[in-house]
């Protein structure tokens, strides 16, 4: 008999999850990437002129685009807290990040 046949396999030892960790940072930093999307787009030449002289106001992304961007990331981040399978968590994260820069391409597109 081969005694190296019936030695039970090494147990596996179950890797960090860090889903959780991301969705709150990717949700805590969109404030202040919102906000420095937003002064980008205000020292544009074409988005000052509008804004001080009302010329050259040319319409961005249609803003409903930003609020469902927005709201789709606040429902990812919920789901990426919540969801007790770790695929779940990480197909929201990924829907999370990417909304949240829908929303920013919208700021964007006025500048």
């Amino acid at each position: 008999m081969n005694a190296s046949s019936s030695a039970p396999p090494a147990p596996v030892t179950p890797s960090r999850d860090f889903t959780r960790l991301w969705a709150a940072l990717a949700a805590l930093l969109f404030l202040p990437a919102a906000a420095a999307a937003g002064v980008l787009t205000l020292a544009s030449e074409r988005a000052s002129r509008c804004v001080t002289y009302g010329e050259q106001c040319a319409s961005g992304l249609p803003g409903w685009l930003f609020d469902w961007g927005a709201g789709i990331g606040a429902v990812a981040l919920l789901i990426a807290v919540a969801a007790p399978d770790v695929r779940i968590r990480r197909a929201a994260l990924a829907v999370q990040v990417l909304a949240e820069c829908t929303a920013l391409l919208v700021i964007v597109s006025y500048a």
